[in-house]
């Protein structure tokens, strides 16, 4: 675990042995920022510079022969600078590292790391072809580590979106708050899928799985065959059941398309009503916030997130939104949306130019329900992710795996997992048996305040707070008896790296014994 210097140095001219103390060095090289890494007798220099959203990697935690982002928790190779597991997809630059006696030069930027080869016995052993229904986070992630993993053969990913897979939590925070172009939305540019061979099909349903046959079927009477299948097909928003609910200006936030609708209508609206306190329905607030409208919000609960953070965490939040003009209406119900007035159950009316519905998901489960596969509140899997049928995996939101950490069977709703989920069960796909161990991890931006969070807490017993939420700078832990079940942290980056690794060092013993 190791601690950055304060200088930054000049690489190229050579860097002393002896300032290598703290494992970590800033240094430049031709304009570049590199950190100079030692471990034990290696020394490497990679970029500075996580490849996901640009974390600073000096702040982040070295574990064994790799680096963690301190921002979102991407891990790469500190010896190839290749992307180990998610969100970070692209490796980091890696440069060649030369000793002379007392001193270390940084010499010329090395290749990154090339896709690896199929052996022969892998073609032996490997599906002839696979499928991936879902055009999400899992699926692309899939993708990606199949062509990374030397996958040749045919490797289709069936979408219903009308949008190559972007980058979904953008869609509630920056992109919708303005702050960040579109352009930053696609997770892979336009000529990556062609590039890797990867067919991509927009704009398609999957009405049915026949596990005999092995073929999907699409709603356009399109099949198509597969060796191996991903199902990856995510959930759906709840919808609102009242009167007025499908009216033009309530929206829901799942898509780019749907982002933009919302942006589009922020543009002329004054006001909006956002139903549901949780991560969507809340950075949706903060956006709008952002844009300059007045924003309600309407929630069932009596604290806005209290079921995930707790009522401390809770409460917080809610003086955070109402600092910034936010007004609530908790323990409140929607009846009745009749154009620019919503109703509450109390009678209350609100104007509103615009609503959004963020009052949770659910997973799709009908292709999975169709074929007969195993269902439990999600598509049931093993510790591969592989489910009821052999060669048919799930990853995602639609999955429902047996945690190791918490030794229950559990469903998670965030981005990060299902990306980590998608290297997984592409791995297993090829035959890997890499159990699915990763500790959840995810984080929710509310105006310039990130809380981070990992491991699962459906409930606990006592939750310990170190530090101070008004001073924007505190780690709270959810304990059920002596055991830690999750920890959130605020600008805390790397306390939330060290519970991270505790986690999965107590999997790993669990996965033992």
């Amino acid at each position: 675990m190791a601690t950055p210097t304060g200088d930054t140095k000049d690489a190229a001219q050579g860097i002393r042995v002896a300032d290598l103390t703290n494992d970590i060095v800033r240094a430049h090289v031709d304009g570049e920022d590199v950190l100079i890494v030692k471990r034990d007798s290696d020394i490497f220099a990679i970029g500075a510079h996580c490849t996901h959203y640009h974390g600073p990697l000096a702040d982040g935690l070295i574990v064994g022969d790799t680096i963690r982002c301190p921002w979102h928790h991407a891990c790469f190779a500190l010896r190839t600078g290749e992307a180990v597991r998610a969100p970070a997809l692209d490796p980091v630059a890696c440069w060649r590292v030369e000793r002379s006696g007392e001193r270390i030069f940084v010499r010329e930027k090395l290749p990154p790391p090339a896709p690896k080869s199929a052996s022969s016995e892998d073609l032996r052993l490997w599906p002839e072809s696979i499928v991936i229904v879902g055009g999400g986070a899992a699926g692309l992630a899939a993708a990606d580590r199949l062509r990374r993993e030397g996958y040749p053969r045919p490797l289709t990913m069936l979408s219903a979106e009308d949008a190559p897979p972007c980058d979904r939590p953008n869609l509630s925070k920056d992109y919708l708050a303005g702050k960040a172009p579109e352009d930053w939305i696609p997770v892979r540019p336009p000529d990556y899928y062609s590039n890797q061979n990867i067919e991509l099909v927009l704009n398609t349903r999957v009405s049915g799985l026949d596990l005999q046959a092995r073929t999907v079927s699409a709603e356009d009477g399109r099949t198509y065959p597969f060796g191996a299948l991903l199902i990856a097909t995510g959930a759906d928003p709840v919808r609102l059941d009242v009167p007025g609910a499908e009216e033009p200006h309530v929206y829901y936030l799942r898509t780019l398309a749907d982002s933009k609708a919302i942006i589009a209508r922020a543009s002329s609206a004054k006001r909006a009503v956002v139903v549901g306190a949780s991560f969507i329905g809340l950075e949706v607030a903060a956006s709008l916030r952002t844009r300059g409208l007045d924003v309600d919000v309407v929630a069932l609960e009596s604290r806005p997130m209290a079921r995930i953070f707790g009522p401390e965490v809770g409460a917080f939040v809610q003086t955070l939104h109402e600092s910034q003009g936010v007004k609530f209406h908790l323990g409140r119900t929607v009846t009745k949306i009749e154009g620019d007035r919503v109703t509450l159950d109390d009678q209350t009316t609100i104007d509103a130019g615009m609503v959004v519905v963020g009052i949770g998901v659910r997973p799709r489960l009908a292709l999975a329900e169709q074929a007969h596969l195993a269902v439990d509140r999600g598509i049931a899997v093993n510790d591969y992710l592989e489910t009821s049928a052999p060669g048919v995996f799930a990853a995602g939101d639609v999955a429902r795996w047996p945690d190791l950490h918490s030794s229950e069977r559990v469903r998670v709703e965030h981005w990060v997992v299902a990306e980590r989920q998608g290297q997984t069960a592409a791995r297993n796909i090829l035959g890997r048996r890499e159990r699915f161990d990763a500790v959840p991890f995810f984080w929710s931006q509310h105006y310039d305040v990130v809380l981070n969070y990992v491991g699962h807490a459906e409930s606990w017993d006592t939750i310990d707070i170190d530090g101070r939420l008004e001073d924007h700078d505190c780690t709270i832990t959810y304990r059920r008896g002596s055991r830690k079940l999750a920890v959130a942290t605020v600008f805390r980056d790397r306390a939330s790296l060290e519970a991270e690794l505790e986690m999965e060092r107590g999997s790993d013993i669990a996965a033992r014994t």
